[in-house]
């Protein structure tokens, strides 16, 4: 790839949240457990999902992979975060800060795609029950997860295709704590103008679209549950909808804002990114956990079973 690009600059630096070494390590702390955390909550709903009979269904299929993306996502950005402060460097290769942006928008973009076939999922389960197993099958799921990792892997290869081309040849300082498509274009020695529309029509109208079909099938459900004559089918399904609308909120909303204006660098667009890229694959198992009876009961059986069979062992020892 090298032949491709006529950059000077071989290395970049990470400015990250702050350049005092109190706050470095406060940040240091803070994101270590909110790291570990979301590891913890993301695999137990893998696992719940995988043991327990009573999750497997269409609904918490599409959870177990969003909780496979959730742990992806997080591992582009924190874990390279976290060795800057150990190591006292802020330093990326320019091949490592491509690669990072790279897989940040196959799994940003993935996960896009993946919330809004949820929504599918959903807006079927309520407004059409006596077709939701026939539609929501097990082939058309497969298809439809793996046509949401091919749309993923195609947006982050021309995002990064195109930014690969940018000469950089001056500043190489990131005003951010991981590499990204408007950060890096804001240093390129070069017209941008044709990235920047590319950016807005790429990732900020796939974010806008997206959001917009959300939107669109969570008013038909509504409209659905409205008409129910039970009160408790009505409670029932608006806690199964809440809690997919508020990661869809706090996923699209930031993802909208950094993407869908021209690349310009604001004091605010590093905090308003740790939303969409560190608390969302962290908000995702607590949501989830929280407000579902059925994966609720799941985890308290996996952990139920994990102690007896610790205890089993421990006797038989």
């Amino acid at each position: 790839m090298d032949s491709g690009n006529q950059s000077t600059v071989k290395m970049f630096f990470l400015s990250g949240f702050s350049q005092s070494l109190e706050l470095q390590v406060c940040f240091f702390v803070l994101f270590l457990v909110l790291y570990f955390i979301t590891l913890s909550g993301n695999i137990l709903i893998m696992a719940s999902v995988y043991m327990d009979s009573r999750l497997h269904s269409p609904m918490y299929f599409l959870l177990g992979n969003l909780s496979v993306l959730d742990i992806f996502y997080s591992t582009v950005t924190i874990p390279k975060m976290l060795s800057n402060v150990i190591t006292n460097s802020k330093a990326i290769t320019f091949n490592q800060c491509m690669s990072q942006l790279f897989f940040l928008h196959m799994f940003g973009g993935t996960d896009c795609f993946l919330l809004t076939l949820m929504a599918y999922d959903r807006y079927v389960a309520i407004c059409n029950p006596l077709r939701y197993h026939t539609i929501m099958n097990h082939t058309f799921c497969w298809g439809m997860v793996a046509s949401t990792w091919l749309a993923g892997f195609l947006h982050s290869f021309t995002q990064a295709f195109l930014t690969y081309q940018l000469p950089f040849c001056g500043p190489n300082t990131i005003n951010h704590f991981f590499c990204d498509v408007h950060p890096l274009a804001v240093l390129a020695c070069s017209d941008t103008s044709f990235i920047d529309m590319f950016i807005i029509a790429n990732s900020g109208m796939i974010s806008l679209v997206c959001f917009v079909i959300l939107l669109m099938s969570y008013i038909g459900i509504i409209n659905t549950v409205l008409k129910m004559n039970s009160t408790e089918r009505r409670f029932k399904a608006f806690s199964t909808c809440a809690s997919h609308l508020m990661v869809v909120t706090f996923f699209f909303g930031p993802c909208i804002y950094i993407y869908l204006r021209p690349p310009i660098n604001y004091s605010a667009d590093k905090l308003i990114s740790v939303f969409y890229t560190v608390l969302t694959p962290l908000l995702n198992p607590i949501i989830y956990t929280f407000r579902n009876q059925e994966m609720k009961s799941a985890l308290k059986k996996i952990l139920r079973e994990t102690v007896l069979r610790g205890l089993k062992n421990k006797n038989s020892n």
